[in-house]
């Protein structure tokens, strides 16, 4: 590999921009070649692989990939799970802590919250299924500010404008301004897998396999737990 080498160019959702970022880091100090990492909202990533903008990989939501594979967006057989991701729940710096011990109080700290939070991406979308199972979807409703993709819920609820903000715990753990909560309880909990797949797009697919049979090694682990997530397998 020479200086005149492109880096690797990697789109992935906002969820593991900092694990991906500490990962890509020690990629490069084992000898690996530079990743240019860009994170977005998922839904945006996984539009703009649709539209065939030219990247090398892809690392989003497992179902996200594989329907980009359904597509020819992605490679087939080229999926590799990389990290496993829960739920938490974060107030205000300095707001009053509601019990978050078991789905009841949960449940509660839903119904009494002034305004809640949650983002676009999967976790969203469990929320809002869960709300449902609830019966008090339209309760809350005219409650619930929805984080624009690729704005972290955190950010809202330490500005002040959610009281109560839900989102994966890597995205929420960087953040000042927030008292996170912990995370979901193990019965209302939602694990999101992300996986990386080669785009169909990339001119060194090989390059990209090998990044990612890194991120998903034993030797990332670490670097996944400080970020608060777990090693896919």
């Amino acid at each position: 590999m020479t200086d005149a080498t492109p880096p690797l160019h990697i789109i992935s959702s906002m969820a593991t921009r900092q694990v991906l970022s500490g990962l890509a880091e020690q990629y490069r100090a084992a000898g690996g070649p530079e990743v240019k990492l860009e994170s977005v909202g998922g839904v945006d990533a996984a539009k703009r692989v649709q539209a065939g903008e030219p990247f090398d990989g892809v690392i989003l939501a497992s179902n996200a990939i594989d329907q980009l594979i359904a597509d020819a967006k992605v490679l087939a057989g080229s999926r590799v799970d990389i990290v496993k991701s829960g739920i938490a729940i974060a107030v205000r710096a300095g707001a009053p802590h509601p019990s978050i011990a078991d789905e009841a109080a949960v449940r509660q700290a839903v119904k009494d919250a002034a305004t809640l939070g949650y983002s676009t991406g999967p976790s969203g979308v469990y929320l809002m299924k869960l709300f449902e199972r609830w019966g008090i979807a339209e309760e809350i409703k005219p409650r619930i500010v929805q984080a624009p993709p690729g704005i972290p819920v955190g950010s809202l609820v330490a500005r002040g404008e959610i009281a109560l903000g839900f989102q994966q715990l890597s995205e929420l753990l960087p953040l000042e301004g927030i008292d996170i909560l912990g995370p979901l309880p193990a019965d209302i909990q939602s694990i999101t897998t992300f996986s990386g797949g080669v785009a169909a797009t990339s001119q060194r697919p090989d390059a990209v396999r090998a990044l990612l049979a890194f991120m998903a090694s034993p030797q990332a682990t670490p670097v996944k737990q400080r970020n608060g997530m777990d090693a896919a397998a």
